[in-house]
């Protein structure tokens, strides 16, 4: 699995820091992507060491989010177990699939946004998205409820 770039984001996760790292090779391929560049297998390999070199040289950052890995899910999953594993950083997964990946568990992710990109649907901002933006709820067991953000992005109307 590659990744392209890497930003500091204050809008994908509510309440978070976020280290947003693109990832390329998306098999999914939205009718009306802004990131057509990620469909192509393109960039740097993301290994475990890569990531946690760009997590040391991004200090303050309380979340980061792989945009993207749809191609790889048992690798998402492996990435953000050694996270959580060896940071206090917490862990996101923006995938296009419209359930979350078998391979991918619960207890390694703290926010999971899914649903593929519909125009007429509109961004998370839009009341009609079809995307949806999940917490993990972490309570000591191995049931992890998801409780759904999405409503966070719209602006209330006054």
């Amino acid at each position: 699995m590659k990744y392209v770039d890497v930003k500091e984001v204050f809008a994908e996760i509510p309440d978070e820091i976020t280290l947003a790292i693109n990832i390329s090779g998306c098999p999914i391929r939205c009718k009306g992507c802004h990131s057509q560049y990620l469909w192509e297998d393109v960039g740097q390999e993301l290994t475990a060491e890569v990531l946690m070199d760009l997590l040391s040289r991004h200090l303050g950052v309380s979340c980061v989010c792989l945009m993207g890995g749809d191609q790889a899910p048992e690798e998402v999953n492996r990435l953000l177990r050694h996270v959580k594993a060896h940071s206090k950083v917490r862990t996101a997964w923006y995938s296009g699939r419209k359930e979350k990946a078998e391979e991918v568990q619960l207890r390694n992710l703290d926010y999971l946004k899914l649903g593929p990109w519909m125009e007429e649907c509109g961004p998370l901002t839009n009341r009609n998205t079809n995307q949806r933006l999940y917490r993990v709820q972490h309570n000591g067991t191995d049931e992890h409820p998801l409780t759904d953000l999405t409503p966070r992005f719209w602006k209330s109307i006054t």
